[in-house]
């Protein structure tokens, strides 16, 4: 394993440590626990606080900031936040208008953050992300998994929070982002978790994994690598499938990498994608293509769509200002 570290126990808290020095503008570390909060609270705003196990960057830290979240909670690589950590999170960040919590479906996710929002006793509301169309359920998740379709719901909440919507409002809005939102994923090799110092699982030169999850998990089924242009039918052919009727109209396309594919072949993969989901009624009117929600260092990407009406095309534009997403300002 070659990787730029000091100590595997404290890789996470001096990633932090260096992300926060690096954009004190925008974010700063809790004062009494390792999460990452805007260092400019609005007040009167409700919260929405993220977060998950660390390997994912620049989800959820890096999306910190005006115009999407509060706080944002990293645990260990691949491993859920702890409930206290959760709780001293929204206990720094709650302004008085309460807490959304937007959770990835993960069980430990799921799992975490419900026993949080019972400790904190404030006024919480949880939005679960379960955009993944690879599996229905999965030893991992209770049900479908929150990928990188979580992105999308935390910038179109994010602004309508800035608009100071009510906590009601926010998880109705939510849940209806999420309901519009698909992914699908492929990996190329897999990631190494710096603790196991081996890659996750083993993948020939030849092979390719139809529907992974951001952990690495297993997906539809393994097969021969094939040109990039057949990869992009099967991922939008299996997100058409699940929208069914909703498939028609204006959409967001989020071409995401893990974390070791070059912007050349994720363009490339746009360029295809794109063409596809026209052809299938589709449109296009919205685009994001870089490493948003990673896999430490796996090669590969995943392909979001988000079917739009003109109130969530609004929101989506509206002015961001965070580590990793910045626009309108």
């Amino acid at each position: 394993m070659k990787k730029l570290i000091n100590a595997v126990e404290n890789v996470v808290n001096e990633s932090l440590a260096g992300f926060c020095a690096a954009h004190s503008d925008i974010v700063r570390l809790g004062e009494q626990a390792p999460f990452v909060q805007r260092r400019h609270l609005k007040p009167g705003k409700v919260a929405l606080l993220s977060g998950g196990g660390s390997g994912h960057e620049p989800l959820h830290t890096g999306f910190v900031g005006y115009g999407m979240l509060d706080a944002a909670c990293p645990g260990q690589v691949f491993t859920s936040p702890t409930p206290d950590l959760i709780v001293a999170a929204a206990e720094a960040a709650d302004t008085g208008a309460g807490v959304l919590f937007i959770v990835k479906n993960y069980e430990g996710d799921a799992m975490n953050f419900e026993m949080a929002r019972e400790m904190s006793g404030k006024s919480v509301a949880t939005v679960a992300t379960d955009d993944d169309v690879a599996v229905e359920t999965s030893t991992f998740s209770t049900g479908r998994r929150g990928v990188a379709g979580t992105l999308i719901v935390e910038k179109i909440l994010g602004a309508a929070a800035e608009e100071g919507r009510d906590l009601a409002a926010l998880k109705l809005l939510g849940d209806r982002v999420n309901a519009a939102t698909r992914s699908i994923g492929i990996a190329l090799t897999s990631c190494t978790v710096p603790a196991a110092g081996k890659p996750t699982f083993d993948i020939a030169d030849d092979e390719m994994e139809v529907g992974v999850g951001i952990h690495g998990e297993p997906g539809r089924r393994r097969v021969k690598l094939r040109p990039a242009s057949d990869i992009a039918a099967e991922m939008v052919d299996a997100i058409t499938a699940d929208l069914g009727e909703r498939a028609r109209g204006e959409a967001i396309l989020l071409i995401n990498g893990f974390g070791a594919t070059p912007l050349s072949e994720l363009y490339l993969m746009y360029d295809v994608v794109r063409r596809l989901l026209e052809a299938a009624g589709i449109v296009v009117t919205r685009s994001l293509v870089g490493n948003f929600v990673t896999s430490l260092d796996m090669a590969g990407c995943s392909v979001t769509v988000s079917m739009l009406d003109e109130e969530m095309k609004r929101l989506w534009d509206a002015p961001v200002h965070t580590p990793a997403l910045r626009w309108g300002m």
